[in-house]
C-alpha cells in the first residue's frame, strides 16, 4: 500500500515541485515548533515568576546590547520575543484549525442536504448561504464577536475568548464549503450507485454519509487548506483590532498589536518577528492549498 502510494502521479507531482515541497517544510516546522513550544521554547513566556521588567526591551542577539539568552530580543514585559513567537503560534494554529474544522462541518451538512433534496429545501438553504456570502467574513465574525461579548458575562470573556473566536471565523467561512459540496451533489445523486441504493431502501441520511459524502471530498479538501491561511490571517485580525485574545493569552495576532505601540520608538522587533512569521506561515500554507488543488485536478496540470 505505501510503495503504491510513493509510485503514484500524486508524489511524483509532489516531488516534481519545489515550491510544494519548501511550502511543505515551512508548515511542517511551524507546526513541529507550535506543538513542541513548552519543550523547545527557550523561556516560558507566560511564567509571571520567570518574567524580569529589567529584561524588557532587550533588542536581538545581532544587535548592539543583544543577549545569546534572548535571540529575537525582549518585549515590553521582559518576555522573550522568540519562546512568545512560538507559544502565539501554537493558538493561532489551534484556532484555525478548530474553525475550519467547525466551517467543514456546517458546510458540508448544508451543501449535502441542499444538493440532495433539491427544490425549496435546496433553493432556501442556497439564498442563506448569498446572503452571508455578501458579507465580507472579518465583519460576520466581528459581529459574533460583540453579540457574545453583549450575552456572555464578563467574568467569562477571557475564559470564553477562544471558543468565541472559532465560532465567529468557523460561521463566517462555511459558505465556501456549502456551496462546493452541493455541486458536486447535484452531479453525484444521478449516478448509478446512488439509483442503486435507493433502490435496495437505504435511508437518504445513510445515502448521503455513505455514498455521496466520500466522492465530494476532495474539492473540499483543497477548499480547507486554502481556507486555513485566511482563518489564521481572520483571528489576527480579530487580535490586531482588540477583540480577540487577551494579552495573557497572545496569538501571532496579539503580539503584533502590542508590538505595534513600540514600533516608532525603536522597538522594531517586538512588532516585526511576529509579522514576519506569520506572513511566512499564511504563504506557505497558500502555496501548498494551490498547488494541492492543481495536483487534485488533472485539467489545471
Amino acid at each position: 500500500m505505501l510503495a503504491r502510494f510513493l509510485d503514484s502521479d500524486f508524489v511524483y507531482s509532489f516531488r516534481r515541485s519545489p515550491v510544494a515541497v519548501v511550502s511543505t517544510l515551512v508548515v511542517l516546522a511551524c507546526v513541529v515548533g507550535a506543538v513542541g513550544a513548552p519543550w523547545l521554547a527557550p523561556h516560558n513566556p507566560f511564567d509571571l515568576a520567570s518574567l524580569s521588567l529589567m529584561d524588557s526591551l532587550q533588542p536581538p542577539v545581532f544587535m548592539a546590547d543583544g543577549t545569546a539568552a534572548h535571540l529575537l530580543g525582549t518585549d515590553d514585559q521582559g518576555r522573550d520575543v522568540l519562546s512568545a513567537i512560538m507559544y502565539g503560534t501554537q493558538i493561532s494554529l489551534m484556532i484555525g484549525f478548530l474553525a475550519i474544522i467547525f466551517a467543514l462541518v456546517v458546510g458540508i451538512t448544508v451543501g449535502l442536504v441542499a444538493g440532495y433534496m433539491g427544490g425549496a429545501v435546496d433553493a432556501l438553504l442556497m439564498r442563506v448561504t448569498d446572503v452571508q456570502l455578501t458579507f465580507p467574513s472579518i465583519l460576520i465574525a466581528l459581529l459574533v464577536d460583540g453579540v457574545a461579548r453583549a450575552v456572555l458575562p464578563r467574568d467569562f470573556h477571557d475564559r470564553m475568548q477562544i471558543y468565541v473566536l472559532v465560532f465567529a471565523i468557523g460561521i463566517a467561512r462555511w459558505p465556501q464549503f456549502a456551496r462546493t459540496v452541493r455541486g458536486s451533489t447535484l452531479v453525484e445523486r444521478g449516478r448509478e450507485y446512488v439509483m442503486a441504493a435507493k433502490v435496495i431502501g437505504l435511508s437518504s441520511p445513510r445515502i448521503m454519509a455513505s455514498h455521496i459524502l466520500p466522492n465530494v471530498l476532495g474539492p473540499v479538501l483543497v477548499i480547507a487548506t486554502l481556507n486555513l491561511g485566511l482563518a489564521i490571517l481572520d483571528e489576527a485580525t480579530l487580535s490586531f483590532l482588540g477583540v480577540g485574545l487577551p494579552p495573557t493569552q497572545p496569538s501571532l495576532g496579539t503580539l503584533i498589536r502590542i508590538g505595534n505601540d513600540f514600533l516608532f520608538s525603536g522597538e522594531w522587533w517586538v512588532t516585526i518577528f511576529p509579522g514576519v512569521m506569520l506572513a511566512v506561515m499564511v504563504l506557505s500554507i497558500n502555496l501548498l492549498g494551490d498547488w494541492l488543488r492543481d495536483a487534485l485536478n488533472p485539467r489545471l496540470r
